[in-house]
């Protein structure tokens, strides 16, 4: 008798030696029992397998969905450097010229094509930043000085430049004057 063993579990090993057909049939079972335990296995490494190439495949999908969305990046931000011109440019233009009658055509034409120009931006998803009046967010403004002010501290007070957004990323920070107590 072995350490572990029952009476039950004696007895058949003795009666398995006069008896071929319990010996075979004891190594069968233990044949099913490891080709379960190896089938099981495959199915989870099936099931592990199969989640993994859902997940490359959603993950593809967003990426390429991205790709779509935020192709445009890099030409929009080179354009805002225009519109910041066109915008200067009208902006220097005193309000004296903007009533002469030699001017008032060349001023008309500038506005129509910046209004032009801010359509255009947004059909394609790029969108201008408020940042006068508003506090300061550093997820999309830039501090660039810190001014004496009545406002509340941390309101930005300046609009140097203006900042963009493109979708819901951030294409180009405003630069702006935020208040701080006054000395």
């Amino acid at each position: 008798m072995t350490d572990n063993a029952t009476p039950a579990d004696d007895l058949r090993e003795e009666t398995a030696e006069a008896a071929p057909e319990v010996a075979e049939h004891d190594a069968a079972a233990t044949r099913i029992a490891e080709l379960e335990e190896q089938l099981a296995a495959a199915r989870q490494e099936t099931l592990y397998a199969q989640a993994d190439i859902q997940n490359v495949r959603r993950r593809a999908e967003k990426d390429a969905a991205d790709a779509r969305a935020y192709a445009a990046t890099g030409f929009a931000r080179d354009v805002l450097s225009v519109a910041d011109n066109l915008d200067r440019a009208l902006a220097a233009i005193p309000a004296s010229l903007r009533e002469d009658e030699k001017f008032k055509g060349l001023v008309t034409g500038l506005e129509a094509t910046g209004r032009e120009l801010a359509n255009v931006f947004g059909r394609h998803g790029l969108t201008k930043i408020e940042a006068m009046g508003q506090p300061l967010d550093p997820n999309k403004h830039q501090a660039m000085v810190e001014m004496p002010s009545d406002a509340e501290p941390g309101t930005i007070v300046q609009e140097m430049q203006s900042g963009w957004m493109i979708k819901d990323r951030l294409l180009r920070p405003a630069l702006v004057g935020v208040a701080k107590k006054p000395d």
